[in-house]
């Protein structure tokens, strides 16, 4: 604080001055250092040298290094998908709210470390008194006054250390369930992407076979009025066409949806995304070989595992935050300031004010108050832990399942498509020969039903094998690069400083 004088002296400025820095190095030295609490060490849990489900992918998947998985959906090789993930990532409300929870972390970590440091506060007044004649000396009184308050509570037993540390671990925590929601978001996109495509997919086929069952119906009609069969043949044919034509209203709706979903995943309106879906596209292929790493890499690159580690090392940290509250604390306050009758005498070297306080302070008796905070803490902790085991197992498990599940809905897609092939073939042949009276209405019927049911199954476990796909990617924790946290904060301070 900048003091004015008319007859302020070069000797009384360097007097101040000299006292102010005397002051703050008696505060700047008084922490002594000792830190209590345990001191946080990464569990050491021990993962299966290989998958499982890699035995089983029968060539699908190989172990070795996945590489970078960050922008997997390129993959596919689908441009609309690419640019909705893309969209997703810069104005999904999910990711939104994480970006804030960040810049929270971050203020709370600031607010943490500045408790290492004292409070020095200026302050300045002018006070004006008239005292009683009656009583006093009946004569008005002036006094100025300027200075420098300081104080400060030492960190002794690491107290602040530790809640400065848990601080940093919270950040980190929080900035990988921000990395985490890259990760569940482009996989959740992708997903509902490939639900629009398959509905789609069964919506053509539905339609297709309606129209193919409409001529059997008119066939049937023709026959029936030449004799060659009875109106039993029409109401069954008139039955296997509408129970295939009230099959598509409810493939509309599961088809509008999933796009609605998809728009609000990309932070749109319901029914924003419909004129870009609109003209039907197949549903992404899955690539022939798929690298998994093994089970050590892939937990590196899982943002939830990260986050539920930092998260214990936070609450380990805030152990010794409890333990430090049991022991006494220090607080060292003092001032340096001028003090006149007069605004010019402020300026001398008699002006000059100077107080110290050391003051400490503890607990004596609390009824166990501060030992059941440190064993609460101490649950917390060991809460954490669990959790964290408990994540990785979890992770372990999504990737065993993926692998699993892309295998076998490759085999049942391989399948079916022979099936789809020989269904198609059979209702045709069934037609033919019952045009030309070999054989009765219900063989037919039969082979139509068969053909809308394996090419109906068939488009769903082509969706089947790229959701399976997408979802060992989110296992694997793709979908994020470490630059978007950096990204994140600059879009959601919007340049502040």
């Amino acid at each position: 604080m900048y003091v004015s004088g008319r007859h302020r002296t070069p000797a009384s400025s360097r007097g101040l001055a000299r006292s102010l820095l005397a002051l703050m190095s008696i505060l700047i030295l008084g922490s002594g250092c000792a830190t209590v609490g345990p001191t946080y060490h990464k569990p050491d849990i021990s993962v299966p040298a290989a998958w499982n489900g890699v035995r089983a992918a029968d060539n699908t998947a190989t172990a070795q290094k996945t590489g970078d998985l960050s922008r997997w959906w390129e993959q596919l090789g689908d441009p609309t998908l690419t640019g909705m993930i893309e969209q997703a990532i810069a104005g999904s409300t999910e990711l939104r709210v994480a970006r804030a929870k960040l810049r929270e972390a971050r203020a709370r970590r600031d607010l943490a470390g500045a408790n290492y440091f004292p409070m020095v506060t200026a302050s300045g007044s002018a006070s004006r008194a008239n005292s009683s004649a009656e009583t006093g000396s009946g004569k008005t009184s002036t006094l100025y006054h300027a200075g420098f308050d300081a104080s400060w509570e030492p960190d002794i037993f690491g107290g602040t250390r530790r809640a400065a540390e848990g601080a940093q671990a919270d950040l980190e925590s929080s900035e990988a369930d921000l990395y985490n929601t890259h990760v569940s978001l482009a996989a959740e996109v992708a997903l509902n992407y490939v639900e629009v495509r398959s509905l789609q997919a069964r919506l053509a086929i539905a339609r297709k076979n309606l129209s193919s069952q409409s001529e059997t119906f008119h066939l049937t009609g023709w026959r029936a009025q030449a004799g060659l069969v009875t109106s039993l043949d029409v109401e069954q044919a008139r039955t296997n066409l509408e129970r295939t034509r009230a099959q598509i209203p409810t493939l509309s709706t599961s088809l509008a949806e999933a796009e609605n979903r998809l728009a609000i995943l990309l932070g749109r309106a319901p029914g924003a995304v419909h004129e870009r879906l609109v003209a039907p596209s197949p549903v992404p292929a899955v690539p022939e070989g798929i690298a998994v790493g093994i089970p050590a890499d892939t937990l590196l690159q899982r943002p939830d595992i990260q986050a539920a580690e930092r998260k214990l090392a936070a609450e380990t940290a805030r152990i010794g935050q409890a333990v430090a509250a049991r022991y006494p604390g220090i607080t060292i306050s003092g001032s340096i300031g001028l003090e006149a009758l007069t605004l010019g005498a402020l300026g001398t070297s008699g002006a000059v004010t100077r107080s110290l306080l050391n003051n400490v302070a503890g607990v004596i008796f609390d009824g166990g108050r501060l030992r059941s905070q440190v064993e609460i803490q101490s649950a917390i902790q060991e809460r954490a832990l669990i959790e964290y085991e408990a994540a990785v197992l979890a992770a372990l498990e999504d990737v065993e399942n993926a692998l699993v599940s892309l295998a076998e809905t490759r085999r049942r897609e391989a399948a079916l498509h022979d099936a789809a092939g020989a269904a198609r073939n059979a209702a045709l042949l069934a037609r033919h020969r019952y045009t030309g009276g070999l054989i009765d209405f219900q063989a037919v019927l039969d082979t139509e039903r068969t053909a809308l049911t394996v090419e109906d199954s068939m488009a769903s476990a082509e969706a089947d094998g790229a959701s399976a796909l997408i979802r060992l990617y989110k296992a694997l924790g793709g979908g994020w690069t470490r630059k978007d946290s950096g990204n994140a904060m600059e879009t959601t301070t919007g340049g502040q400083s």
